[in-house]
């Protein structure tokens, strides 16, 4: 009888640990679009501005027990602009600026990720905004919380690295030449 109690506690010892296992080494493969969001950060005339993106599209693979396999792509419909007024989210569609009649899509595309500890991470890969691509890298935490995870992180650009803002409006003296784009996003794994 104590031989029988030993086996089933180990055969349910296993399964637990091989739940916990499989738990833990999830793929998450969805964003909830509803749950996430692009904001970003940029100075005018010496005051801070904050704006954001409504739309977006994304495709994503990722472990956070094997980063190194991970992979995302994200493509943002630029015309979903929101700068705080109707009159500068018109003036930024413009050629000048974004020009979304010819570029409407501003698309990231990962070339690798890897773990920093302590739930950071980062991902390297290529932005490509106004038919300008450039490589960037951008740290990143990830907090997976049963089937979904959040992942909070940001990136710094020059809007001169991609022609945001030609002409009179290179000038930086009136428009900062950084932007900090934030992303917060709700990743949710596959299903079993």
């Amino acid at each position: 009888m104590k031989t029988g109690t030993l086996r089933h506690f180990a055969t349910a010892a296993a399964l637990s640990l091989a739940t916990i296992t499989a738990a833990s080494a999830a793929e998450f493969t969805a964003i909830d679009k509803a749950a996430s969001r692009f904001t970003f950060q940029y100075t005018q005339m010496g005051v801070g501005m904050d704006g954001k993106f409504e739309r977006f599209a994304a495709n994503i693979r990722f472990d956070p027990a094997h980063p190194e396999a991970g992979r995302a792509a994200f493509d943002i419909e630029v015309a979903s602009i929101d700068t705080g007024s109707t009159e500068g989210n018109e003036e930024v569609k413009t050629k000048t600026w974004f020009n979304t009649a010819a570029h409407p899509l501003a698309r990231f595309e990962s070339t690798s990720f890897k773990a920093l500890g302590d739930k950071r991470y980062e991902v390297a890969g290529k932005l490509t905004i106004k038919g300008q691509t450039r490589n960037v890298t951008a740290p990143f935490t990830f907090e997976a919380q049963g089937t979904a995870a959040t992942v909070k992180g940001s990136l710094k650009l020059k809007r001169n690295d991609f022609a945001i803002g030609e002409g009179e409006w290179a000038d930086t003296t009136i428009v900062a030449n950084e932007i900090q784009i934030n992303f917060q996003l709700r990743a949710l794994q596959a299903a079993p």
